[in-house]
């Protein structure tokens, strides 16, 4: 728990003048110049003590005096500062050589390709330097096609071989170990194989530079052709001086910001002392990383200016030289790969290694930070409290504390506060003086009642934390917006945080230990945002998808499920004590007629519910709601209200007809609940009152009522038993005979699968029934009133599952999504015999946890459960860092006032949020904004009345069209050029605006209106009366009681319609999205939370046994990622002919991928006197079934495409009565490109010396023959083996096709593998209908626009049962295609997406980024989120979005303060004597 600081900047409640704002922050290298002006001191001493100068440090050492201080009570001796003021000064060490930087290695290598080594020019022809020139020049270019263009440049600079000004070759710079660049000058002449290759100028010097090596190192001559040009960094330096200005600016430098010799240290900055603190101990201290490395360097510098000025050999220099580069880069970045040395303890903390990392500057202390005015502690439940508040317990409500400012109203309650002091709770720790410039006096030691006497207005006291106060209230982790809200302090005794159980929800918390976090925001401005953007009773739905999130949990549940049970009936008495459970002390009770009149007055549960939602009659929170419960099972012919099982809930103005209370009607998630309607319709405050008047009541209810388990809840009956026993023999025989079956060789293949995979899913179905025939006869054995099926049936806790794994059987283990594999060998444990499949062995569990688990069994359930641990282990990390990168990426998009969807930097990535600017937080229905037949029931019950007339058909839709007219008026459709009006419903692509979702919703009202017009003319045509036209004087003769039945079945009366319009017009213009609604990031946690709770290993077989799909957690990063390769590619291929299996199979044949081995009944070899034959024997039958359309011509025709295999058509012979194929090998034949390789081996022995020189002559004329012998017989071989791999017939790319039928007789081609494009043209397939999963196939053969819906459609798919609203998808998609190419939410395609330096450095790859961004002298604009939290200014989204929008042309006397009214007209009565201007008025 964190205090406040006594001296702490705190930022003040009101400010008139606002702080100043960072324009932006520009990247850039120092020259040696700005190195040394910016120093105080050289650092030129290694030492650091003077040991015997009382240990001062040593002038001109690493920790000199003059460049700062790291203690508390030192003192700078430069500026003569505390370490509070002074920030420390810089000092620098001139090196003896230069070096190079290890951060810009990569752009000195670049830079040295792009120039010749000899005179300095980019290797660019003129008139392509001018062009390049050009480009970069033009004015408002951004850092992503600059960059663009350097690209363009490096790649023409890379392939020139001569310099266009001094004629002198130039090769490949190549990076030899970590820090040395070698020049490869006659790279291309040596890589080149022509003849007739011209010895390029320089290559004769360059070779007899070694004549006098030669002479004393033999071996030197075999070498001498990989020798390099050495390019040392002072070589490198002489080089880059020579480089011209107009030149650098082809390099992507600005030459007048930066040149290339700057990326060369000639002198190295030495870091201010407090940013390396010494630690100082008894008579010692120890040092940082980085004051050590400096020492060292120093050191190092010394010698090597000695060793030059003795003139010391140069191999000693070199080696001195190298080692300085080595630590000057240890000293940058210690984590360098080939430069920390293993075995000399720990490394050193380098710069980079201080930025980087979560623990590092960035993530660590700029991003995220610690902060005060926070508590934290265990929570604990208290149905108590109300949904909206947090009890705090003392001790940390008087260790926190809130700047009150004192007025009039508060001052008298202030100066008791500071009377009573810190240690008495309500009290105050200090008091903040506006007096005399302002002070602060601490309340511990100065005199109280002093201090309270001279309270004046203006004065801020620091109170303690008191009832009514606002706080955030967070749980990590935070995944999502809900994690943190608002909530109203009530100080409490004890030890923990208590909240209400309805509140778990969201911050998805438990009670077995979690603790939370409190903030206590310190300004009135941060009080007001965060209770009306945070609080509570605003976040009752998830912005997901806009179900209700905050609702009653477990416990509540089930006593809501007890209490509106049909047999639970209260006398008066009773129920007016379980009324005054639930009801605040204030509110009168209108205590409803009784139920039952006799023989006793009784009132049903069901009556407690009316109480809840309406105690009494001045309440209008009127709830209408038809919804379906936990338990309902629909009746064919049978309306649903009327379910044995009270399984349907129908209320009406807030009174109980039907039904029972469980998790879909009073718990969260679903739209249909009491909860939501009534937050829908009478608004949060009604919602929030009603929530915890219920959980007061089943508090209070189950403790009188009493709810527990024993024993006896999971005791099975006799009978049950011996159904278990029966069900168990059964399953267990038709295992055994289908063991049977597969052993003997008849089992039926399943499509796609072997005959294993088909035995192994054929028991595991018949193992999965057993577990649930189990269950249901446990349902029906079981009493009503047992404990953990009443929870199961409610919703509250539990499954069916769970009851029946209890009492009856806990069934088939699985484990990786198959029955338990084997561990031992040929068998899962050594209790079994070898290679058996019998249920028993295999993970089948027949005892339940009441009975008891026999050894093998249990063993079988820990390896399950085992499973489950490492899943969830391995989730939790994988699913975090899918959120973050998510959130990275989509961060800074928000809506904006044009309604558009806009980057930070303003790049348009929607031109409406979800095309519709609907804010899934309100949708009512599923992604819809009005869910239409509860509003209509809604607007029933509240306008009906027996007096209204009812309206013909005619009627209804005269008066909907009337009313809907005058919102069609505002959505009028105008040409987008020349601004005239078109018709209405112009559908055609060139009209196409921005309001067809306001049209849309315009026409589906009317539709819903004409279908109750039509329900209306129905009835009334069953009732004999006239149809639908205007002729309301027929019905006065129509038979009363046929009128009184259409009334009561299709009444429609002029106030219904009305307000029902009315209803659903406010309800659309209340869902659109917010201007500045920070729609990206929302999006982001409504995919990353739901992420978190998909299982990691999830294969899910799409309707075909042999066909899997990657789902689940990996499928989601491969679409996120955009890999090139997925796990699963899948086609999905709809037939022109869906219903003759025929048909399918020849598409089948076309597509998939066929090798000869397919076809193929034998392949033998035969030998003659002159040849060797290869014998094919083609299985006719097999070609036929496979409806591949190919013949034996067909087939010999694709062998000789085979270029590998070298066939010619003249050797292959075809017999159609034999069905064979044979190809003919002659005794003469000879491999010509083997020939030919062998031959130039040769040469190059001979040439080289390297060949056997004794006997070759006479070893080549002998072996001859048996080269010859020895090819024929290879080369048969080589045919036998590479035959039977030819594909004959289908796609390269698809692997495999497999057809699927749905229980309709529909075939469908599924394919395995890519080819979409084939796919489509192929004769019988649907073209136009044709899908792949492979996004990056679909944006190669459709396009941007088909990859766009295919990322939101694959989304949509993995993550169809978790509700996510599809405009967050639809969100995600635009964002990685927006820029015209697919870019995965990683480092890569972020920084192709985002331009600034802050957001990509804080997000990974930390050091590279910012050498980048000063290598190119980048300026960051500071537009975004993660940059704005980092230099600690309001951001452009949420509630600082909005701007003012002023005309132009005013003139500078408008901008004089005005007079107030007041002001005015005291003017205009006495202003006679005072002759002063009025100000002009606008």
């Amino acid at each position: 728990m964190s205090g406040a600081r006594p001296h702490g900047p705190v930022k003040e409640q009101m400010v008139d003048q606002l702080p100043k704002r960072f324009k932006g922050i520009k990247f850039g290298i120092q020259s040696n110049q700005d190195i040394v002006n910016q120093a105080v001191l050289e650092v030129s001493d290694q030492m650091l003590y003077d040991i015997e100068n009382n240990r001062a440090p040593y002038k001109h050492g690493p920790l000199d005096p003059r460049l700062g201080t790291s203690s508390k009570i030192g003192k700078c001796a430069t500026c003569m500062q505390p370490l509070q003021l002074c920030t420390g000064h810089f000092g620098h060490i001139r090196l003896p050589l230069p070096v190079f930087h290890i951060g810009y290695l990569r752009f000195i290598q670049m830079i040295l390709q792009n120039i010749c080594k000899d005179c300095g020019h980019v290797l660019l022809a003129e008139p392509d330097r001018r062009s390049f020139l050009k480009e970069l020049r033009r004015p408002g270019i951004d850092n992503l096609r600059r960059t663009g263009i350097s690209k363009r440049i490096n790649e023409m600079c890379r392939k020139a071989k001569v310099c266009h000004y001094c004629g002198a070759t130039n090769g490949v710079i190549k990076k030899l170990g970590t820090l040395k660049l070698a020049h490869d000058r006659f790279a291309a002449f040596n890589r080149s194989t022509a003849m007739k290759k011209q010895v390029p100028r320089g290559k004769i010097e360059f070779d007899q530079s070694f004549t006098t090596a030669k002479k004393y190192v033999p071996d030197l001559e075999k070498h001498v052709r990989k020798a390099l040009e050495d390019l040392n960094p002072l070589r490198v330096l002489n080089l880059f001086k020579k480089v011209s200005p107009s030149d650098c600016e082809l390099l992507g430098l600005d030459p007048s910001e930066g040149r290339p010799e700057m990326f060369i240290w000639q002198y190295l900055p030495a870091p201010p002392i407090c940013i390396r603190p010494s630690v100082a101990q008894d008579n010692s201290s120890t040092e940082d990383d980085l004051t050590t490395k400096l020492a060292e360097i120093v050191h190092l510098s010394g010698l090597i200016r000695g060793a030059l000025a003795k003139g010391t050999p140069v191999a000693t220099v070199m080696e001195l030289w190298e080692y300085l580069q080595m630590q000057v880069a240890l000293y940058v970045n210690s984590e360098v790969p080939g430069l920390s040395q293993p075995g000399f303890g720990k490394t050193i903390r380098g710069f980079c290694q201080r930025l980087k990392g979560k623990q590092g500057r960035f993530r660590g202390n700029l991003s995220g930070k610690r902060v005060d005015f926070s508590g934290r502690t265990v929570i604990s439940p208290d149905p108590n409290l109300g949904i909206d508040e947090v009890a705090v317990p003392i001790l940390v409500a008087k260790n926190l504390t809130y700047p009150e400012l004192a007025n009039h109203v508060n001052i008298e309650k202030l100066r008791r506060l500071i009377r009573n002091g810190p240690t008495q709770w309500p009290g105050a720790m200090g008091v903040h003086k506006k007096a005399d410039g302002g002070y602060k006096i601490d309340l511990k030691y100065a005199d109280r009642e002093q201090v309270a006497r001279d309270l004046s207005y203006g004065d801020k006291v620091d109170r303690h934390l008191e009832d009514g106060d606002i706080v955030l209230f967070n749980r990590q982790p935070s995944l999502h917006k809900l994690s943190i809200m608002s909530h109203l302090v009530k100080v409490r005794h004890w030890r923990t945080f208590r909240l209400n159980e309805c509140v778990c929800g969201p911050y998805n918390a438990d009670f077995d230990g979690d603790e939370m976090n409190l903030h206590v925001p310190q300004t009135e401005e941060a009080r007001a945002e965060a209770i009306t953007l945070m609080g509570v009773k605003h976040n009752l739905t998830t912005p997901k998808n806009g179900e209700p999130i905050i609702a009653a949990n477990q416990d509540f549940i089930t006593a809501a499920y007890l209490i509106s049970s049909k047999d639970i009936f209260f006398t008066r008495q009773a129920f007016a004590y379980v009324c005054m459970h639930m009801t605040e002390a204030k509110v009168p009770l209108d205590i409803p007629p009784p139920a039952i009149l006799k023989p006793q007055a009784l009132w049903t549960g069901k009556q407690v519910f009316n109480m809840l939602m309406r105690p009494n009659k001045d309440s209008n929170v009127l709830v209408n709601l038809d919804a379906k419960c936990r338990e309902y099972k629909p009746r064919p012919g049978q309306c649903p209200d009327m379910c044995p099982n009270d399984g349907w809930l129908v209320i009406r103005n807030s009174e109980v007809m039907c039904g029972r209370m469980d998790k879909s009607t009073v718990g969260s998630g679903k739209k249909d609940s009491i909860f939501y309607v009534i937050l829908r319709d009478f608004g949060a405050d009604a919602a929030v009152v009603t929530m915890n008047r219920l959980a007061k009541l089943c508090a209070r209810f189950l403790g009188n009522f009493g709810f527990s388990i024993g024993v006896f809840d999971v005791f099975p009956t006799e009978e049950l038993k011996s159904k278990k026993e029966d069900l168990v023999t059964e399953a267990n025989k038709q295992c055994d005979s289908l063991i049977e079956t597969f052993k003997a060789g008849k089992l039926e293949k399943a499509p796609g699968c072997n005959p294993e995979q088909t035995l192994e899913n054929a028991i595991s179905g018949i193992l999965s029934k057993v577990r649930q025939q189990a269950g249901e006869k446990c349902e029906e054995t079981l009493s009503r009133h047992n404990a953990p099926l009443t929870m199961a049936n409610s919703g509250s806790k539990g499954s069916a599952i769970n009851v029946a794994q209890m009492v009856a059987c806990v069934g088939q283990q699985i484990i990786g999504g198959q029955r338990v594999p084997d561990g031992f060998q040929d068998r899962s444990l050594p209790h079994f015999q070898k290679n058996t499949r019998q249920p028993a062995s295999k993970g089948f569990v027949k005892n339940s946890f009441y009975s008891g688990l026999v050894p093998t069994e249990f063993l079988f359930h820990a390896i399950s459960g085992r499973e489950g641990l490492v899943d969830t282990a391995v989730k939790t990390a994988e699913t975090g860092y899918m959120s973050r990168r998510l959130m990275k990426c989509l961060e800074d998009l928000s809506t904006q006032y044009d309604n558009t969807v806009r980057t930070s930097s303003g790049g348009i990535v929607q031109f409406q949020f979800g095309a519709d600017r609907l804010d899934p937080v309100n949708m009512e229905g599923s992604a819809v904004p009005v869910h239409f037949d509860r509003t209509w029931t809604h607007a029933e019950a509240v306008t009906f009345s027996n007096d209204d007339p009812t309206l013909l058909p005619d009627e209804i839709m005269s008066i909907c069209e009337e009313i809907l007219d005058r919102e069609r008026q505002k959505n009028t459709r105008h040409d987008l050029v020349t601004d005239e009006v078109l018709d209405y419903n112009d559908q055609t692509d060139r009209n196409l605006d921005l309001l067809e979702g306001a049209r849309m919703f315009i026409e589906t009202v009317a539709d819903y209106v004409r279908k109750r017009a039509v329900k209306l003319s129905k009835a009334r045509a069953l009732g004999g009366l006239v149809g639908g036209n205007n002729d309301s004087g027929a019905d006065t003769t129509a038979d009363p009681a046929q009128l009184q039945r259409v009334e009561r079945v299709a009444k429609v009366s002029r106030k219904t319609l009305e307000f029902f319009l009315k209803l659903c017009i406010d309800k659309y213009r209340l869902a659109h999205v917010e201007p500045g609604h920070a729609v990206g990031a929302v999006g982001a946690q409504s995919i990353g939370e739901p992420g978190t709770q998909m299982t990691l290993k999830t294969f899910h077989f799409a309707g075909v046994a042999g066909m899997s799909l990657t789902q689940g957690v990996p499928r989601i990063k491969e679409i996120i990622n955009a890999s090139k390769k997925i796990s699963t590619p899948v086609i999905k291929c709809p037939l022109q002919n869906n219903k003759q299996i025929e048909a399918a199979r020849i598409v089948k044949g076309r597509i998939e991928k066929t090798y000869i081995s397919d076809i193929l009944q034998y392949i033998e070899d035969e030998w003659g006197t002159f040849s060797g034959r290869v014998v094919l024997k083609i299985d006719r039958q097999a070609l036929m079934d496979m409806h591949l359309e190919i013949g034996l011509g067909d087939i010999a025709q694709a062998i000789c495409r085979q270029k590998k295999m070298k066939v010619d058509e003249k050797t292959i012979e075809l017999d159609y009565s034999r069905d064979t194929i044979t190809l003919v090998v002659p005794n003469d034949y000879v491999d010509v490109a083997a020939a030919k390789r062998a031959a130039k081996n040769r040469a190059t022995a001979a040439a080289t010396g390297t060949g056997p020189a004794y006997g070759a002559g006479k070893a080549t004329a002998s072996t001859t023959g048996t080269e010859e012998t020895a090819d024929l017989l290879l080369r048969v071989n080589y045919l036998r083996r590479m035959l039977p791999t030819v594909p004959i017939s289908g796609y390269a790319d698809a692997t495999r096709a497999i057809i699927q039928t749905s229980e309709q007789s529909e075939n469908t081609v599924f394919v395995e593998g890519y080819g979409l494009r084939d796919c489509m043209i192929t004769e019988g397939v649907i073209g136009t209908r044709t899908t792949s999963n492979s996004i990056l196939e679909c944006r190669d053969v459709l396009g941007i626009e088909a990859a766009r819906t295919s990322i939101a459609v694959e989304i949509s798919e993995v993550m169809g049962g978790m509700g996510i609203d599809p405009r967050h998808m639809e969100l995600l998609a635009d964002v990685m295609t927006y820029k015209g190419e697919v870019l995965g939410i990683t480092r890569f395609g972020m920084s192709k997406m985002r331009d600034s330096v802050l957001h990509l450095a804080s997000f990974e790859k930390t050091p590279d980024h910012l050498f980048e961004a000063a290598a190119g002298m980048k300026t960051d604009r500071i537009e975004g989120v993660s940059e704005c939290i980092i230099m600690g200014q309001t951001m452009t989204i949420g509630t600082g979005a909005f701007s003012m929008v002023r005309r132009l042309g005013i003139a500078p006397q408008q901008l004089t303060p005005r007079r107030t009214c007041f002001e005015a007209a005291w003017q205009a009565n006495h202003g006679t004597a005072r002759r002063r201007p009025a100000p002009v008025a606008v």
